[in-house]
């Protein structure tokens, strides 16, 4: 029987990672892979990964993170913002990776049918630091504490003039899209971050959350008729539920995180199947 599975935060930077990865198998040749963003901070690295994941599953359907998205400096791609999505899109259509800019897969194995859909979405500030109400108020309250996401010197948003700009302009996009999906199919959600804040309430330093999402798709578990909603970015992984949806935090996350949990990590996590 086919499963339709996911990852995500894979971090291969760190060797006890890449060995996890290294053991990352279908059970069946139908199987296919969510991989949800965070697959490292270089390019080369990210499509090494993907390509390796590619020659052991049926599909791989890949949503962006924001480590993909950074400029690393030694990383030898130096493009920045909209240029290395669309560069990272391009790569991945090389090697037969499913991206947030190709038409939406639609699972018929057991659990389906349903229309997988990877979406680049970003996030604009709203979930914002306890106390504050704007997004300068929250930064501040962030930057106090100390607890800064790196986004704010590497993920540049070029051409835009800031990362909720760019927000907009892909939740706009993207609304478009699955509203366009045929209305008798359920959906599996894919995105980086969260597609609602709930996930974002167990965080140990509440004022990360700003990093984590927008308020703007605090519904489309419901409006897009999700069966499930698959993210990453909290290095949380756990199964919740918001209006009867199922949300599946599917990260593998760093070595010090899953090193310190009583199991090893358990992946890849069954979606559908």
């Amino acid at each position: 029987m086919s499963t339709l599975y996911a990852v995500s935060d894979l971090h291969v930077s760190y060797a006890e990672n890449r060995r996890i990865v290294d053991g990352l198998r279908p059970g069946s040749p139908d199987d296919w892979l969510i991989v949800a963003g965070d697959v490292a901070e270089l390019l080369g690295s990210v499509e090494a990964t993907l390509r390796l994941l590619r020659e052991r599953f049926a599909k791989v359907i890949w949503a962006p993170g924001n480590h993909e998205l950074w400029t690393h400096r030694d990383d030898p791609v130096q493009l920045r913002g909209v240029r290395r999505y669309e560069r990272l899109v391009e790569m991945c259509r090389e090697i037969d990776v499913l991206t947030p800019e190709d038409d939406y897969a639609v699972w018929h194995g057991a659990g389906g049918p349903a229309a997988v859909a990877p979406l680049f979405l970003l996030y604009d500030y709203s979930f914002r630091a306890p106390g504050t109400t704007t997004k300068q108020e929250s930064l501040a309250y962030a930057y106090r504490t100390g607890v800064v996401c790196t986004d704010e010197q590497l993920l540049h948003p070029d051409p835009y003039p800031d990362r909720e700009s760019w927000c907009w302009d892909r939740v706009a996009l993207t609304e478009r899209r699955l509203a366009a999906i045929d209305p008798a199919l359920p959906t599996v959600l894919v995105s980086h971050w969260p597609l609602h804040r709930h996930p974002t309430e167990v965080l140990w330093y509440p004022e990360f959350a700003q990093w984590c999402g927008t308020e703007r798709t605090a519904d489309w578990h419901l409006r897009f008729r999700a069966a499930a909603a698959v993210y990453g970015h909290l290095h949380i992984p756990r199964t919740t539920w918001q209006d009867g949806v199922r949300f599946e935090e599917v990260s593998l996350g760093y070595p010090r995180e899953w090193g310190a949990r009583p199991e090893p990590p358990a992946l890849p996590r069954p979606i559908l199947g």
